[in-house]
């Protein structure tokens, strides 16, 4: 098979690992810069043009889309999708898991616990967002945040309205969520691919740090879910449509809180804790789902 790994660095560890594991396994890798695609759009003839020539004979793309590109990047994906080629994440999955608020919404029709959490539109009613979701300490998330950046928490009720009041200034949209105290600043993040929790790893923040991710200078170590927590984390990721994922949970008194899932998990962080080849797990999926997909066509 050919496939290709949708990604604007070759040089990234995932990328890099992905590309390793195709090749191992026998397969043609190739690496698509998806910023410098253009999308053609033609009645009856969808095509993607790169470095000057129409995509073709790709059996199976991997998408990376990076959040600074995500829109034009699913529209490729979209595109690819069009062309009948098999991709790990659909586009729509892509849009639906990137999107905060959506995502949540999505979860709590599904019956997944998340965090208590509100959002509006109208600054007059600071107090009783804040009280809404348990009064302070609370957490404040940008909707276009990543990796930890644009999550604050307020630990005071002037804390909390001075944040708040300075994003609706700037106009940003924004979640405001309950802080759950017995997490204690760490989180879990389980590996999904498929319907089945591939390693989960237990993230620590820093010291003074109430973020866990990883690139904010977080820790990590190998966990074993619980059986509720392994069903939490696939239910999630199924509810989504995200097949390859990396659901983040808080452990609190009530059970494991879905706080997102990532459509775009890295796997150094995952792959250097738990010992796994999550890649070579990856392009597994890939293979089993082609095989699956040809045999369910025939004689159709």
């Amino acid at each position: 098979m050919k496939i290709a790994v949708l990604s604007t660095n070759p040089d990234l560890y995932s990328t890099r690992r992905l590309v390793e594991a195709i090749k191992q396994k026998g397969h043609e890798a190739v690496v698509i810069d998806h910023v410098k695609c253009f999308v053609m759009i033609e009645g009856g003839k969808p095509t993607v043009i790169y470095k000057g020539k129409p995509l073709s004979g790709i059996d199976a793309v991997i998408p990376r889309i990076g959040t600074s590109v995500n829109a034009f990047g699913c529209a490729v994906v979209r595109q690819l999708e069009l062309m009948k080629i098999f991709t790990t994440v659909k586009s729509q999955a892509i849009l639906r898991s990137r999107d905060k608020l959506r995502s949540m919404q999505v979860l709590a029709k599904a019956g997944i616990d998340i965090p208590k959490t509100v959002f509006a539109k109208n600054p007059a009613q600071v107090n009783e967002l804040i009280h809404m979701v348990g009064g302070p300490p609370v957490i404040i998330k940008l909707l276009e945040g990543t990796q930890g950046v644009g999550v604050v928490l307020a630990e005071t009720i002037k804390a909390a309205k001075s944040t708040i009041e300075a994003f609706y200034g700037l106009r940003a949209n924004f979640l405001i969520q309950e802080y759950v105290a017995e997490s204690k600043g760490a989180d879990i993040r389980a590996f999904v691919i498929g319907n089945k929790v591939i390693a989960a790893m237990k993230r620590q923040g820093a010291e003074g740090d109430f973020r866990s991710n990883l690139h904010r200078g977080g820790s990590g170590c190998m966990i074993e879910l619980s059986p509720e927590e392994e069903h939490t984390a696939i239910a999630a990721a199924k509810a989504l449509g995200v097949k390859i994922a990396g659901v983040d949970m808080l452990q609190s008194e009530r059970g494991p809180l879905v706080m997102e899932v990532n459509s775009s998990p890295g796997l150094r962080g995952i792959e250097e804790v738990s010992g796994i080849d999550i890649a070579s797990l990856i392009v597994s999926y890939i293979e089993d789902k082609i095989v699956t997909d040809e045999s369910d066509t025939v004689g159709v």
